[in-house]
């Protein structure tokens, strides 16, 4: 999933929107495509098709969407339909929801997880159903 590798696995240019590395955006972001943060960012993310948090990037709010990679920082819960990763100096502090989390030796995260099976809310079976299932 390297989104920062340059391989053509992550989104085309012609489809990202951009914060850049001056920019600071207050308020709400809902970016129907995929984003690239090198900036700052306070308020929410919504509606994102994948994220991409720049090492010089910042976001203090919730982020929804498919994909997430954090080569800088996120302050806030974050709910991924695919994937999330954090890069090796990339800092993720909140809760996180996604069927798919990596965290590279180096990367910080301070917080909860809740591990998806599959499509959002589709929940893996609890420790106490493979009891149960053994048991009978």
């Amino acid at each position: 999933m390297a989104m920062f590798s340059g391989k053509g696995d992550g989104p085309s240019a012609e489809n990202v929107t951009l914060v850049g590395e001056e920019a600071y955006f207050h308020g709400a972001l809902s970016a129907k495509g995929s984003l690239r943060i090198e900036g700052v960012v306070e308020g929410d993310i919504t509606d994102a098709v994948s994220v991409e948090i720049g090492k010089k990037g910042r976001v203090k709010g919730n982020v929804a969407a498919e994909t997430l990679s954090v080569a800088g920082a996120v302050e806030g819960d974050v709910v991924a339909s695919r994937s999330i990763e954090v890069l090796a100096k990339g800092r993720l502090i909140g809760s996180i929801k996604t069927p798919r989390l990596r965290i590279e030796d180096g990367a910080y995260f301070d917080g909860t997880c809740s591990m998806t099976h599959g499509e959002e809310g589709d929940r893996a079976p609890s420790p106490r159903s493979y009891e149960s299932a053994e048991s009978a």
